[in-house]
Parts: structure tokens; sequence; C-alpha cells
């Protein structure tokens, strides 16, 4: 491992060790260590990586000690934790959203035609679509790809 790839990317950050390991989630030790010559697991090196917002074989590159397989399948698993990170925060933007406008809605309805009420409607419809969206998110995320997975291999196996 290139450790004075580390440390020059910190330096030139202005990072202090201490600032370094905060952000990557790791004891200031582990930066230490790293930065000495040490070993670090991949874990390790996709935190750093997060924490500079780069790929794991960008830290790795021209180094023998790890080929581009693992580090390459780490970049995906990064890559798909910001997707799903951003998928659920813009779900809760949604949500937020939703309780403001129909908040407003209410107090329209409220104040203009109080004998009817028609902010229902907007509520209970956008409200529906938010809970299958968050479903989808949060309830069955990944059950479709296990299922066809699934089904795959014991296709496979049947002779």
């Amino acid at each position: 491992m290139n450790q004075s790839k580390i440390r020059q990317l910190r330096i030139s950050r202005a990072w202090s060790q201490e600032q370094l390991a905060e952000l990557s989630s790791l004891s200031v030790r582990t930066v230490q260590r790293i930065e000495n010559g040490e070993q670090a697991s991949l874990e390790t090196l996709g935190a750093i990586a997060a924490a500079f917002d780069m790929k794991v074989s960008e830290l790795t590159e021209n180094d023998p000690q790890f080929d581009a397989a693992p580090g390459s399948a780490l970049d995906e698993q990064i890559e798909k934790a910001r997707k799903r990170v951003e998928e659920e925060s813009g779900f809760y933007r949604s949500v937020v959203l939703w309780a403001v406008v129909n908040v407003g809605l209410f107090a329209l309805n409220h104040f203009t035609s109080p004998n009817s009420i028609w902010f229902v409607w907007p509520l209970c419809i956008w409200g529906g679509i938010l809970v299958f969206r968050g479903l989808g998110i949060f309830a069955f995320r990944g059950s479709v790809e296990r299922w066809q997975k699934a089904r795959l291999q014991k296709l496979i196996r049947k002779p």
C-alpha cells in the first residue's frame, strides 16, 4: 500500500490525522499505522477512500499487494451504498414536502370552504404513493433480485 499517497491526500486537504480518522470512522491509531506503512484491510481502505470521495482502486493503484478485483468489488459496494443513501434521503425529502403541502392545503380548505373536505384527496393519494415508495425502498429492497437468483439456481440444478 502506498502509504505516502494517503498522507499526501490528507495533507493536500489540510486535514490532521484526527480529522481523517473522524471522517472515515476509524481510530487515530489506525490512520497512524497505515501512514507508517502497516497493512490495511479493504474495509479500512474503503472507509478512507469514502472520506476522500474517491475509489479504493485509486488508493491502491500501482500496488502489487492489491489486485483490481477486490478493490473494484469494494468500490461497487460503496457506490451501491451511496445510491441507497441518496434514494432514502430523496424519500425523506418527499415526505417532508408532502407534509408541508398538505398542511397548506388543509389550511386553505379550512379557511375557504370548511363545509367540504377536499384536502383529504391529495393527502391520501400522495400519501399512498409515498407508502408504496417507502415499502419499495425499505421493506422490499432487493427481493426481486433475490427471487431471480434463487429461481436461476433452482433451474440450473434441475436435471
